[in-house]
């Protein structure tokens, strides 16, 4: 069974940084396209940021040149940094790992940007 666990989250100012981690076990994370979605209160949950087993990555228009994905192969997790980060950021953010029909989700790690 493959397992997602996030951690990282937390309370940072305007334009403060936060890494949220996700640790995957029960499969290598390479196997899978690994993504970071966000939900903000009231609001549908969106995708932030994708990284595919050929290197590819992807980002939202609302964080590109702010946030980074990317893995470390070595602990089997990935990473997501945030840069300059925004009070709109603010979410539960969640770790994903799909490989239809395989779709895992960790149980989410809140970021609240705030002064």
């Amino acid at each position: 069974q493959v397992q997602l666990v996030e951690s990282g989250g937390g309370l940072v100012q305007p334009g403060g940084s936060l890494r949220l981690s996700c640790a995957v076990s029960g499969a290598n994370f390479r196997a899978y396209a690994m993504n970071w979605y966000r939900q903000a209160p009231g609001l549908q949950r969106e995708l932030v940021a994708s990284m595919f087993s050929g290197g590819y990555k992807n980002y939202a228009d609302s964080v590109k040149g702010r946030f980074t994905i990317s893995g470390d192969n070595a602990k089997n997790t990935v990473y997501l940094q945030m840069n300059n980060l925004k009070p709109e950021d603010t979410a539960v953010y969640y770790c994903n790992a799909w490989n239809d029909p395989s779709n895992y989700w960790g149980q989410g790690t809140q970021v609240t940007v705030s002064s």
